[in-house]
């Protein structure tokens, strides 16, 4: 799962409520970087406004780790801390493009070749396949999408191997020529990480680990929740959180999404992407996976954005239970991370993250508003509005009917246009949302981070199949009696 259709969707949702707001810093003082002290006293009141169950931070300055720090509780009810193991979903895309630019630097793998060439199981049913480059993969300008007319992404689920993944794109196409548009498409990624297998003959968990995270101390990263256990998430359901196992797929290990980290780990990671201490790779290679394609603000696992504030490089990740954020400021040195145990429809770590980069920059941020209590008791009141309408309907259903007898067929149907269009409706929801953000969404995707919109829409729906019914039967029975 990543930010881009997680962002779509919450706007969504909140369009059915309000729209957003903006925070802007209050004071500015660049002459007086934040201190420990001040990094926690936002983060507390962000973890308070905010209702999130456990969040950790890390904010690095060059190659310092200036505070790591874990605040609320995990699923089991134990304290966060710097080295409670959390899942950054998308965040892992900037390992995976320096796990295949170190290769690049090694000349094991060439940027600018095509990918049959370096993994020649790499197969699909569209001749255009040939033209994809390794920085087509890294760059996400290969013309792979999540949509259904290109990557069949509920088929590819069942796989239980980077290889046998790759196998299942054979009867799949593109969207669009290699290099000439920007999507979104975790297949690049895992792509990518099968390309690491092949080219080193380790599987990509064991890379990782013998040349990543070891050389970077991160004793307590994995690629995988077998290697680091992490403890259950959170889904915010009409305002409460409840608990949750993250959604389970066969392929547990990824080049998209999988790495599980820690806090005090993670600051090891940004120090190294901004070129200090171990920085892994050339600073050419980090120079091209820290700048833009040509196509797109997209660089190889980093947003490339030039603000009024200096050139800023930013990453959500989203999954079904966790969230996070890294942002690096190449400009002043500072990295920053922010992960959460708790997933609801509107995601808070990014602006906790942006809200710390203020900080480096010596302003004031302005305290979190979360809306994620409002908007989920908003979609409560929607939902038990629906079935106390539908139970009133159904209640009065034979004074309607009585009311409608001897009407034309056509004029009653009217009548009934509403409750049909609300079945309707949530038939077509997960096909709805998949229309707005050009991206395969089930059933199952909807009832985590989405679950209280998801419950709302099937209330309106049940209440229109309680209406239903209940005037069918007194229009059949009103009829056969008379």
């Amino acid at each position: 799962m990543n930010s881009t259709w997680r962002t779509i969707l919450a706007a969504g949702a909140v369009g059915f409520i309000a729209a957003l707001s903006s925070v802007a810093p209050a004071s500015a003082n660049p002459d007086a970087p934040p201190t420990p002290d001040e990094i926690d006293a936002y983060v507390q009141d962000a973890v308070d406004a905010s209702g999130l169950p456990g969040v950790s931070i890390v904010v690095t300055y060059e190659d310092t780790i200036v505070r790591a720090a874990g605040y609320g509780h995990d699923s089991n009810g134990d304290a966060v801390t710097a080295d409670t193991p959390m899942r950054t979903a998308s965040l892992s895309k900037a390992f995976t493009a320096t796990a295949v630019m170190r290769l690049v630097d090694e000349g094991a793998i060439a940027l600018d070749e095509p990918v049959t060439d370096q993994l020649p199981e790499f197969r699909m049913a569209d001749k255009r396949y040939r033209d994809i480059t390794v920085r087509h993969l890294l760059n996400q300008t290969s013309g792979l999408t999540e949509n259904p007319d290109s990557v069949d992404i509920v088929d590819l689920e069942d796989a239980t191997s980077l290889a046998e993944m790759v196998e299942r794109l054979g009867d799949d196409r593109l969207s669009t020529d290699p290099g000439s548009d920007w999507a979104y498409c975790n297949v690049n990624y895992d792509l990518a990480a099968r390309l690491v297998e092949v080219v080193t003959g380790l599987s990509f968990d064991e890379y990782m680990e013998r040349y990543l995270f070891g050389p970077l101390g991160m004793n307590g990263s994995a690629n995988s929740d077998e290697d680091v256990p992490v403890a259950d998430g959170h889904n915010s359901v009409f305002g409460v959180w409840v608990s949750r196992a993250e959604r389970a797929v066969s392929l547990n290990s990824t080049g998209s999404g999988s790495v599980i980290t820690t806090a005090n780990d993670l600051g090891r990671w940004l120090i190294s992407q901004g070129g200090h201490d171990d920085p892994l790779i050339s600073d050419e290679s980090r120079s091209t996976m820290q700048s833009s394609s040509d196509v797109h603000k997209y660089g190889m696992g980093w947003g490339v954005y030039d603000t009024d504030h200096g050139r800023e490089l930013v990453h959500s990740g989203n999954l079904y239970t966790y969230n996070a954020v890294a942002i690096l400021l190449p400009d002043t040195g500072y990295g920053i991370a922010v992960m959460s145990n708790g997933a609801p429809i509107v995601d808070d770590t990014y602006a906790i993250g942006m809200a710390l980069a203020e900080l480096t920059r010596g302003e004031t941020p302005e305290p979190l508003s979360s809306d994620r209590l409002l908007y989920d008791l908003i979609l409560a009141a929607l939902a038990v509005g629906a079935l106390i309408l539908g139970v009133l309907g159904a209640v009065r259903s034979r004074r309607w009917a009585t009311r409608r007898a001897g009407l034309a067929w056509w004029r009653v149907g009217l009548r009934f246009l509403p409750s049909i269009g609300a079945l309707a409706f949530f038939a077509a929801f997960p096909d709805l949302i998949s229309l707005l953000i050009r991206r395969t969404a089930l059933w199952d995707h909807m009832t985590y981070f989405a679950a209280s919109l998801t419950y709302m829409v099937a209330a309106w729906a049940l209440a229109g199949a309680l209406v239903l019914s209940a005037r069918s039967w007194a229009l059949w029975t009103g009829r056969a009696t008379g």
